[in-house]
């Protein structure tokens, strides 16, 4: 484990971006850039669970830590990638407390939850660590619940006190689409349920998390008291370089 949970619990400022190839050599290249955390994205990137395998292992050598974001709050879907070796898990679509619960209660072993044991998996050295595994799990798996529809924001006091939610994220483009405002970030009705989200992780002691697509944009979200950042995707980079060197190349052309 990374210690991400226990940093972010201490106030720093935690960088990360988006996984969404599939691919364990663009995870590696990430993962040796410097970012402190990656999100694996299950709910819209190209890969499948048993992607998510191997880019872990391709994470594993790095200092960077590894969260999945899953396609819903069903059990075993969290306990699929958690018994992998992830590090935290992030889930859509969250509506209420009862939705952030759920993914709570799949994220911890009883008491505090109801993930089920298993001892021979890559999480805990394929048994060889399961006892410290089982004992630290508490205090090292991150929960993340994403912020990304209108129902939630009638409920986030109640969502930021659910116990086992670390961070709320904001997904901007899903809650700008539903508040009929689409890609819209400066428009008042986003800047308005963005701050009520950061108001209410502060009053519950968590933090709060925001993908953003500029990195110009940075001091806007760190202004507002977002620690959990991320900007950009393994796709975004590849893409972007490409399309810059052929465009550099081209211009070249006789």
């Amino acid at each position: 484990m990374k210690n991400l949970k226990k940093r972010l619990k201490q106030g720093e400022t935690l960088h990360g971006c988006w996984l969404n190839t599939g691919s364990s050599l663009t995870a590696e290249i990430v993962g040796l850039a410097g970012f402190d955390w990656v999100l694996i994205d299950l709910e819209h990137g190209a890969g499948s669970e048993r992607d998510v395998f191997n880019q872990l292992q391709a994470l594993e050598h790095t200092a960077t830590a590894a969260i999945v974001r899953v396609e819903s709050s069903e059990s075993q879907r969290i306990h699929r990638v958690l018994d992998m070796g992830a590090e935290g898990i992030m889930c859509p679509k969250i509506t209420g407390p009862e939705g952030a619960l759920k993914v709570v209660q799949g994220l911890h072993y009883p008491p505090d939850g109801k993930r089920g044991v298993a001892k021979m998996v890559r999480a805990t050295g394929f048994g060889q660590y399961f006892d410290q595994y089982y004992r630290d799990a508490k205090d090292n798996m991150l929960g993340v619940a994403q912020i990304e529809t209108v129902e939630v924001l009638d409920h986030l006091d109640e969502v930021a006190a659910v116990e086992g939610i670390d961070v709320l994220f904001v997904g901007p483009a899903d809650l700008s689409m539903e508040l009929g405002i689409f890609g819209q970030f400066d428009h008042p009705r986003f800047k308005e349920a963005l701050k009520a989200t950061v108001d209410a992780a502060g009053k519950a002691g968590k933090a709060t998390g925001i993908l953003f697509f500029n990195p110009d944009d940075y001091k806007i979200y760190h202004d507002l008291g977002i620690r959990f950042l991320a900007c950009g995707s393994d796709a975004t980079f590849v893409a972007d370089g490409a399309r810059n060197l052929a465009k550099k190349l081209n211009s070249f052309r006789p």
